[in-house]
Formats: structure tokens, C-alpha cells, sequence
């Protein structure tokens, strides 16, 4: 199979534009023949449903949650990124171009980076235009703030809440089409298989998670927006319900899954603190901008905290140590996160860390509070400070924050070519749950930027070139191959439910996960991998062999629920170790332990390994097909990533 990635010719900086040009378009009075499928209801498809229906495509929107609004966007904290530069501090579309591509480690695609940073300029406009109530200066212009691996501040902010304020606006867009009646909203539906007709996707069974009923429905073409699969570990800042169903799915019927290993592990998240926990809370990369982070410097100072033996207020300046602006003066405590993570885990494998556990570190606020006054830092991180003290019963105005790394991210997911399609032809891929833009490291304030620019900015070009293209007639949904798929979703839920075994959905998830982040998370190695895959392998057949399910398929059934997710996880996982262990170097996310730098910094291997690893399923259990994608960097030059 040759990938195709359709990357325009032409300088970069005018590739997006000539593209826009030379699509062909739909006209107005034959976009209201054609039909389209949007999977999830976050910033991207929420944003891509709307302005789909403004532009007067028939559309039905899919969300499992009960309103679109609670899609797990609304968790984003920090802010959303673009190249404004209203701070006039040297910032540009280039700047913000480089700035991704060198934190995304070298392995991203430069024409899809570049096109993203063009348009973050227009999200802005189309979200203040929106009523998004971004946080202003004194004389009433927009603030921003800085985030890692950037040093300018491109980051606009509303307080520790800018994904609910962007969701809600892209929720408003999408309410006034479903108002207008040409968006039809179908909440508390999950989709579950994808339909494939001579070649080209035409359609999706869903469950209706109320009724327990088997559904179809056809379009001329399906997107599917439903975030990443981080959750493959079991706990993570994800939302609970967040899962790889749609997009596994979609896999399993012939489209590539590309880098499923660059997953991020956010640096700033409340320590775990017990077996019981389901899930982890994250403390937004913003906080980096005041809070200091350190550790104590000697392990033996480590070891009396842990033991309550002294207090933090009772370690003195010169016995703490900024590991972040020791190591890397330039950015400080602002450098990306796979690198604040990777130096958090190394103090605390010394013997530093602390709290209970010794899995943490502190982020301090005292000099900023010394510096601006308690009132301006509460002005700035109020919700998260008192996010934190509900959660920890610990004051951080009084005392620094415990933070350490958990699973946040996954920069892969579905291949997409320049018009984000994926290899099967009529089936696109937006936000998280593709792979364009990151690499092997998101920057923070990017994934919103991501969300929204695909959805209002570049999908609305690239799919009116698709459907010029295909006659408007519809497909029924009682055609054989929705019938065929309608059934093979029937047979796999009945299988599920007539197990009957012993032990429940969460429990195999949990041991699951624990796998995954011992051998497949901060850290990577050949054996680790090995013993990995050995053991994920050993989960699926028991799990196939001894959960039990409860209830019946044709009714409200969350174990059901779950467990569909847990069986698609148990094989995404199998495939992320397949893809760790093929990449033997170290990029972004993806550290193996073998390709490091004396100063343990990640080493990556330029002439081996400058692709996209895209996979080709060949049956559950078998060895997946490896397709390059060969990157080219035309515009960056390739050197080894510094933060100094």
C-alpha cells in the first residue's frame, strides 16, 4: 500500500491556500442532496457538525454522553494557542509552525503543522465572535499567557476553564443548526462498527445506550471526531467514558492506525493515592508559569518528609533543588512535557520524591505570591487551586503543590492524508483522533487549537472535494452490508453477555493498565515490551474466557458498555507495543530506555526512523502490516531537540 499523503506543492506558506483554491466545490443547492455522519460532539466535531450544517450539508451528529456539551473537551484547562502575537514579542505563524514541530520532536507532517498554525489566528476572531469570554488586560484587549516548549505568550486563557468556555461556544453553533433542523443530534448513541460499500465508508451502526437497540445509518461520508485512547491505561485525566471504540473499529476495517505509541504523559496532575481511584485529575500546564518545581536534594531530606519527620516549610532554600531551571536554564520551568515528565519520574526513581508514596514533586507558588500578591495568583488559577484543595484537603497558598506525571494525551491515532481522510475513502478523521499534527509530543494549548481548526477551518474545504466528486444518490440502510455489520455487532454483545464468568470488566481494565504504564508509559525498554505483549495477550484470553457481564443487550447495560471498550482496548493495546518496539529510538513521548543521551535526554535516529508508522490490521492476535509514511522536512532542519 502506498500512502498517499496529497501534500500540496508549492512554498509552504502558500500550500493552504492554493489547496482551497483548487478543491472542488459543491454548490449551494446540491449540499442539501448530500449527507454526513459526525462522531462525537467535542471542539471538533461540535465545531465541524455546525458549520457543516451553515454550509447546508445534511448532518447527524453522534455523542454517548447525554448532551454534547459534556464531551471531555470541556475539561481543558490551560488555554488554547495562536500566533497572534498581540503581546508583540516575536511571535508569528512560522514561530508557531517551528515551535510544534521541534516539541513534537521532529515527527510530524510540516505541511499539516504549518496549515495549523495559519489558521489558529482565525479561531480566535470566530470564538470572541462567539461570545467565549477569554480573560483581558486592564485596557480590555485579550491576555496571554506562556505554556512549555514556547518562549513567547501565545496562549489565550479563560481563567483554568478554556475548553468549557470554547465547548460551549461551538455548542451554541451546533444548537443553532440542530435549531434549523439541518443538524440532527443523536446523544446517548455510541457507535460501534463502520460501514464499508464498494471501497468507500457509507455509514455507522451505533447502539442506542438507553434502549440497547442496533441501529444504522448511511451518509455519503462519516467523520469521526472521538478523541484519543488514553484511557487504554486505565487511569488517566481522561473522562471515564472516554474510549478508542469508534476509531478501533474503523481500524479493524481497513483503516491505518498510525504511531499508536506517542502517547503523553502530562507532567502536572495530582499524585495517585490509593487502589481505589478510577481516574486522575489534572493540574493545567499553566501553573508552570508561577509555580517553581523541586525536590528536595538529597535523599536523605527526601526520606525525613516521607516519614513526617519535617514539614516542607522546614527545607530551606539551599537544600531544595529546581531540577527544571538547573538543567535547562532557557525555558525553566516551562520546558514540554515529555521532558518535565521524564525528569520528574528520574528524582523520584533517585530516592527524592515525596509525599507518602515518594511519587511526587512540588510545585511552588511562594515567590510568585512573595512576588504578586495572593489576590493576582488567585485572579489567575483560582478553580485549580480550589480544585486542588477539594481534592487533597491541602492549601496551596499555603504549601506547594504535590504533582506527578499521569497519562493525559495520545498524539496517535487514525492516518489522514493533507484533507484529513483517512485511507478508506469518505471516512475523516479530526482532532485527537487522528495523528497530522503532533508528533511525538503535543505542546500544551495545542489540542484545542487542533479541535477547532479542523472542524471550522480545514474540513469544510477538504470534504466538499470528496463529494463533488461521488454522484448524490443514498444508500439504504438495508443494504447487505449494513445488515452484515448490524449483525456481527449483534453476535459480538451476545458473546460478551453469555460469558458469565467471575470477574468484572474494571478489574481486567485495572490490570490492564498497570501493564501499559510499567512498560509502555514514561519509559520503554526491549523486555519490558516483550514481557508486555506477552501479558496483554495472557488479559485478553481471560478476558474473553471469565468476565462477566450483567443484563441483557436490548436495555440500558453500562457493564456492556464498558466491557465493548475494554475488548477494543485489549487489542490497541497488543498494537502499541508492536509499534514501541518497532521504533527503536527515542522521540517525544516515546523514551527507549536504550536510545538516550548521556544526560538522559531522548536520541532520536534520523535515518532509520523519520516516518509514520502506519498499521494495517490483519486479524486479532496476528502481527499487523507496517506502511511508512517517509517525512520530509523541507523547512526545519532536523537536529537534536535542546531546551537549555
Amino acid at each position: 500500500m502506498i500512502l498517499d499523503s496529497k501534500i500540496p506543492e508549492g512554498p509552504i506558506a502558500e500550500k493552504w491556500d492554493k489547496h482551497k483554491f483548487n478543491v472542488k466545490l459543491v454548490n449551494p443547492a446540491n449540499k442539501r442532496k448530500y449527507d454526513i455522519i459526525v462522531v462525537g460532539t467535542g471542539l471538533a466535531g461540535a465545531s465541524a457538525a455546525a458549520t457543516f450544517g451553515e454550509l447546508g450539508y445534511n448532518v447527524k451528529a453522534f455523542c454517548f454522553q447525554d448532551s454534547p456539551r459534556r464531551a471531555h473537551s470541556i475539561a481543558a484547562q490551560g488555554g488554547i494557542n495562536a500566533a497572534k502575537n498581540y503581546q508583540n514579542d516575536g511571535d508569528s505563524i512560522y514561530r508557531l509552525f517551528y515551535d510544534t514541530v521541534k516539541g513534537g520532536d521532529y515527527r510530524s507532517r510540516e505541511a499539516n503543522v504549518y496549515r495549523l498554525a495559519q489558521v489558529s489566528v482565525n479561531i480566535i476572531d470566530q470564538c470572541v465572535a462567539q461570545g467565549v469570554p477569554f480573560a483581558r488586560d486592564y485596557g480590555g484587549l485579550l491576555a496571554n499567557r506562556s505554556f512549555g516548549g514556547a518562549q513567547v505568550s501565545r496562549t489565550f486563557y479563560a481563567r483554568g476553564q478554556t475548553g468549557q468556555q470554547l465547548l460551549l461556544g461551538a455548542y451554541s453553533a451546533l444548537n443553532r443548526q440542530i435549531a434549523y433542523g439541518k443538524v440532527k443530534m443523536f446523544p446517548r448513541t455510541e457507535m460501534l462498527d463502520l460501514v464499508v460499500i464498494d471501497g468507500q465508508a457509507r455509514g455507522i451502526v451505533v447502539r442506542n445506550l438507553i434502549t440497547g437497540k442496533i441501529e444504522s445509518h448511511s451518509a455519503h461520508a462519516v467523520v469521526l471526531a472521538t478523541g484519543g485512547y488514553g484511557n487504554v491505561f486505565f487511569l488517566s485525566t481522561n473522562a471515564m467514558g472516554s474510549n478508542a471504540t469508534a476509531a478501533w473499529r474503523a481500524h479493524k476495517k481497513g483503516a491505518l492506525f498510525a504511531n499508536p505509541c506517542f502517547t503523553q504523559i502530562h507532567p502536572t496532575c495530582i499524585p495517585v493515592s490509593g487502589g481505589y481511584q478510577s481516574k486522575l485529575t489534572l493540574m493545567s500546564e499553566s501553573l508552570r508559569n508561577d509555580g517553581r518545581v523541586w525536590v528536595p536534594k538529597t535523599v536523605e531530606i527526601a526520606e525525613r518528609l516521607r516519614k513526617g519527620e519535617i514539614t516542607v516549610n522546614d527545607i530551606s532554600e539551599a537544600d531544595r533543588d529546581y531540577y527544571l531551571e538547573r538543567k535547562y536554564p532557557a525555558f525553566g520551568n516551562l520546558v514540554p512535557r515529555d521532558v518535565a515528565s521524564r525528569n520528574a519520574k528520574l528524582v523520584c526513581d533517585e530516592g527524592r520524591g515525596v509525599g507518602s508514596s515518594g511519587l511526587a514533586v512540588y510545585l511552588d507558588f511562594a515567590d510568585a505570591i512573595k512576588r504578586d500578591g495572593q489576590p493576582a495568583i488567585a485572579a489567575k488559577y483560582g478553580n485549580l487551586f480550589e480544585m486542588y484543595a477539594k481534592i487533597t484537603d491541602e492549601n496551596p497558598y499555603e504549601r506547594p503543590m504535590r504533582i506527578y506525571p499521569a497519562v493525559h494525551y495520545t498524539m496517535g491515532g487514525l492516518w489522514v492524508d493533507y484533507n484529513l481522510m483517512t485511507n478508506i475513502p469518505g471516512l475523516y478523521a479530526a482532532g485527537e483522533c487522528n495523528f497530522s499534527d503532533h508528533g511525538a509530543n503535543r505542546l500544551g494549548a495545542s489540542a484545542l487549537m487542533q479541535g477547532l481548526a479542523d472542524g471550522y477551518f480545514v474540513l469544510p474545504y477538504t470534504i466538499g472535494d470528496y463529494l463533488a466528486k461521488m454522484p448524490s444518490t443514498k444508500v439504504a440502510t438495508d443494504h447487505p452490508a449494513f445488515l452484515e455489520a448490524e449483525q456481527a455487532v449483534i453476535a459480538k454483545n451476545n458473546q460478551l453477555l453469555s460469558i458469565n464468568g467471575t470477574r468484572t470488566v474494571d478489574e481486567f481494565h485495572k490490570e490492564l493498565g498497570l501493564i501499559m504504564w510499567e512498560h509502555c508509559g514514561m519509559a520503554r525498554n526491549e523486555e519490558g515490551l516483550r514481557l508486555a505483549k506477552q501479558e496483554i495477550r495472557r488479559i485478553r484470553d481471560e478476558f474473553w474466557r471469565d468476565v462477566k457481564v450483567t443484563g441483557i443487550g436490548e436495555e440500558l447495560n453500562q457493564t456492556l458498555e464498558r466491557a465493548n471498550r475494554v475488548a477494543d482496548f485489549l487489542e490497541l493495546a497488543e498494537l502499541m507495543v508492536d509499534d514501541a518496539q518497532n521504533r527503536r529510538e527515542s522521540c517525544g513521548g516515546h523514551f527507549r530506555e536504550e536510545s538516550q543521551t548521556p544526560e538522559n535526554e531522548a536520541l532520536r535516529d534520523d535515518e532509520n526512523y523519520a516516518y509514520v508508522a502506519a498499521w494495517e490490521f490483519t486479524g486479532v492476535g496476528n502481527d499487523p502490516i507496517l506502511h511508512r509514511e517517509e517525512l520530509e522536512f523541507e523547512n526545519v532542519k532536523l537536529t537534536q531537540r535542546s531546551y537549555k
